[in-house]
């Protein structure tokens, strides 16, 4: 089985007054379809344009991690390894970049630290050369095994402020988050705004300190942002401005909505520019085109509805693009569809008592599913889910705020609150699932195997039966 060296990812040298051209890692092969097309594009139908996509000069293309590991099990029929390995095989000279949810890597719940290590090791030499590691609360405990592990792996590490807004976060904090993160010796920084909350006069106030801090001035700093608010490409704009090196773009087809700003529109907008990205917007027009025919198939395919318009309101409710359809379909299969309006202001509600952690996975399906719950059920907290009920004790991690003690005492009475690191108390996890695999008829499973039944035991059995 082929084992692969990481590539380095190139930041371009700067030009005669300084000025570096600004980087875009496109994402089209991953979050661009993931916050479109519900990650339903196909290894299949990304193959034909892999060797273009190589070609365009891109600083890296982003095309595993995030819901493409599970969307592979459980929709596509596909192994996520051999669709990374086969990935790789065919993008020589650009790095693939893949999005870990640190100590939950790609499923949802924490797990022990030889499954975090074993996991980063495998996707290294399977193809990863660039890994953007984030943790829903920002609490950097939970990201530590995942840094020490890939840098040991030599590949780009690459650590996510999770932006969002509430009383308690802000640009100094955002900073400090900064500091501690190049403390760990990571390679960049990336502002990673999965609602489309940058306001681009905040963005480039954020990427100016950054950039001006010395425990942060040597870091490169990213912008990824959604164009759910429709406020992405002027984020990104302000943010290159104030010396962001690289940004997060899709190809047209898979971009606007709930996905990125466009990447032909942010090349053409720095074309003559002393930030010129030096991409050519012609080479990607085919490539565009030929993924517009995807999404097309994708839509027939799996009856989807692509089109996603803006929506300001995001910036109240906070709500990442790809949450909204599926708690609308929670609210139907329970028989509430009348109580959407509701269950859009009971979000913030829920949210501030559960002390204002940002809205990306898991902690948006946990605090969308707790609000469900109480508009559905007319009085809050009534029933409260065992995720949620976690949550405020701790187990995910530091919230960044104190729990509404009211709210507490009611869900949590007398349980243990857990201000450690919440991995310490999980035991070594690798040898127990080979021997579970072995018990279910699998007693020679490969290590790919393996890890995908550590991440998703129900789903992964259900894969190799039908493999």
């Amino acid at each position: 089985m082929a084992s692969f060296a990481p590539i380095k990812p190139v930041y371009k040298e700067a030009n005669a007054k300084g000025v570096r051209p600004l980087g875009i890692m496109e994402t089209v092969l991953r979050d661009g379809h993931q916050s479109l097309a519900a990650t339903r594009m196909r290894f299949e139908q990304m193959e034909p344009m892999l060797e273009a996509l190589n070609d365009v000069g891109y600083w890296a293309l982003e095309g595993w991690g995030g819901a493409t590991f599970d969307s592979c099990l459980r929709f596509l029929g596909e192994d996520p390894w051999e669709r990374l390995r086969n990935m790789r095989k065919r993008l020589s000279k650009t790095p693939i970049s893949m999005l870990l949810r640190g100590q939950n890597i790609l499923g949802y719940n924490h797990y022990a630290d030889d499954v975090v290590e074993t996991f980063i090791n495998r996707m290294v030499e399977s193809g990863i050369s660039v890994i953007r590691a984030f943790d829903a609360l920002n609490d950097v405990r939970n990201l530590e095994t995942s840094i020490r592990a890939a840098k040991k792996t030599g590949a780009h590490v690459q650590a996510s402020i999770v932006y969002t807004l509430s009383p308690f976060h802000t640009n100094e904090g955002f900073v400090k988050l900064g500091e501690e993160f190049a403390a760990h010796e990571v390679d960049s920084l990336v502002i990673k705004d999965m609602s489309g909350l940058l306001a681009p006069y905040t963005a480039y106030d954020l990427v100016s300190r950054l950039k001006a801090n010395p425990k942060t001035a040597h870091l490169p700093v990213h912008i990824h942002s959604h164009y759910t608010s429709g406020m992405a490409s002027m984020a990104y704009l302000k943010a290159a401005e104030a010396g962001a090196d690289v940004v997060d773009c899709a190809l047209s087809p898979f971009a606007l909505g709930t996905s990125q700003p466009a990447t032909e529109a942010l090349v053409a907008t720095f074309e003559g520019h002393e930030r010129d990205t030096g991409l050519s917007k012609e080479q990607l027009y085919p490539i565009a085109d030929y993924f517009r025919d995807v999404k097309i198939k994708i839509e027939e395919e799996f009856k989807l509805d692509t089109a996603f318009d803006v929506d300001a309101k995001v910036l109240t409710y906070q709500i990442p693009g790809g949450m909204l359809s599926n708690l609308r379909s929670q609210l139907a299969q329970q028989g509430w569809s009348d109580k959407y309006a509701e269950l859009l202001e009971e979000m913030p509600r829920v949210r501030a008592d559960a002390g204002y952690p940002p809205l990306v996975t898991p902690t948006s399906q946990i605090v969308g599913s707790m609000a469900a719950m109480n508009v559905g059920l007319g009085e809050r907290y009534s029933m409260v889910p065992i995720e949620f009920r976690d949550l405020c004790r701790g187990l995910y991690g530091r919230t960044p705020h104190p729990v509404n003690p009211e709210v507490a005492k009611a869900i949590i009475g007398d349980a243990e609150i857990i201000t450690e690191r919440p991995a310490n108390r999980i035991k070594p996890q690798m040898d127990m699932m080979r021997h579970e695999l072995a018990e279910k008829g699998y007693p020679d499973a490969s290590l790919d195997d393996v890890l995908s039944y550590a991440l998703f035991p129900q789903v992964a059995l259900e894969f190799f039966a039908k493999r």
